[in-house]
């Protein structure tokens, strides 16, 4: 969703049909598939757009995947939203359950947004696999107006709702409320990590704002966790969980992650967790972790 990669100058009609040409293999010529996000980028150059319409049409076209998915855990937020859901992973993976994870941006390759589900670990979708979901995705929005994110999000939702497993891990975007991910009804909990500025231009000037917009993935008596916040922030999220009827547990209040002798000590009504300290670095990792384990 960032830089547009370099398309040579061709008419939309000759992107359209190369593809639409896409076979199930790949065209020999298509060597990755940072080319098809070329192509689909090329397609659709529209600047964010926050708005769930597209999302609601395309879903609908492709059948509502949204729900046929696993149990959900969504994760908003602006900073630690990855590393709280690698650690939630991978407490579902010890734990011997099959977790499928959608986030972004990626590092390396653009199929590290979708990791599919599998006894002891997962893998990262195949070219082909996710060839064919942006295929499908793309031919049955049949040219309408559609950001990239939100294509790639349906094509996410397909390969989930098509591929068993026992949660769902869903990483916001942007924002929340208008996210391409806030399809899903009813997710098992949803979680804000600390809030900070973040695109201002699209959701709001003041850290309240911002705030509020994040908390927008709350549902109503779907537990929210809370990581600290700034007060601005706290309050903006508490008013939108009691508008909508999330019961909520924040971080310094129903439960806290500190690190005690270079140990993470998590506490809770349930009781304590004396654990290792996190394999990721940096104090405010002991902090997400409490968030991840607080969700779970």
């Amino acid at each position: 969703r960032g830089v547009r990669p370099h398309i040579p100058s061709s008419s939309r009609a000759a992107c359209e049909a190369t593809l639409f040409d896409i076979s199930p293999a790949m065209n020999e010529a298509m060597t990755s598939i940072e080319s098809i996000v070329a192509l689909l980028t090329a397609l659709h150059p529209k600047r964010i757009d926050l708005s769930l319409d597209r999302m609601w049409r395309i879903l609908a076209a492709l059948g509502h995947p949204e729900r046929q998915l696993p149990p959900t855990i969504h994760v908003g937020g602006t900073n630690g939203k990855g590393s709280t859901i690698a650690f939630m992973r991978a407490i579902l993976e010890a734990a011997g359950l099959r977790v499928h994870v959608y986030t972004s941006p990626h590092l390396v390759r653009f199929n590290e947004r979708f990791r599919l589900g599998a006894k002891g670990d997962g893998r990262l979708v195949s070219d082909d696999a996710l060839a064919d979901a942006l295929g499908e995705c793309e031919r049955v929005n049949a040219g309408a107006p559609i950001t990239v994110f939100e294509i790639t999000t349906a094509a996410a939702l397909l390969l989930f709702a098509r591929n068993r497993a026992d949660v769902l891990l869903l990483e916001v975007g942007m924002g929340g409320r208008l996210d391409a991910t806030n399809v899903v009804d009813r997710p098992l909990v949803t979680a804000i990590t600390p809030v900070s500025f973040d695109h201002a231009e699209h959701l709001g000037e003041t850290l309240g704002k911002i705030a509020a917009e994040k908390a927008g993935i709350f549902k109503p008596r779907v537990p929210a966790i809370v990581a600290a916040q700034p007060r601005e922030a706290l309050a903006a999220i508490e008013r939108e969980a009691a508008r909508v009827k999330a019961p909520i547990k924040v971080a310094g209040e129903d439960w806290t992650a500190t690190e005690e002798r270079g140990r993470l000590v998590y506490q809770d009504d349930a009781g304590l967790l004396d654990l290792p300290a996190p394999k990721l670095y940096g104090r405010h990792q002991f902090e997400n972790a409490g968030v991840a384990i607080a969700a779970l």
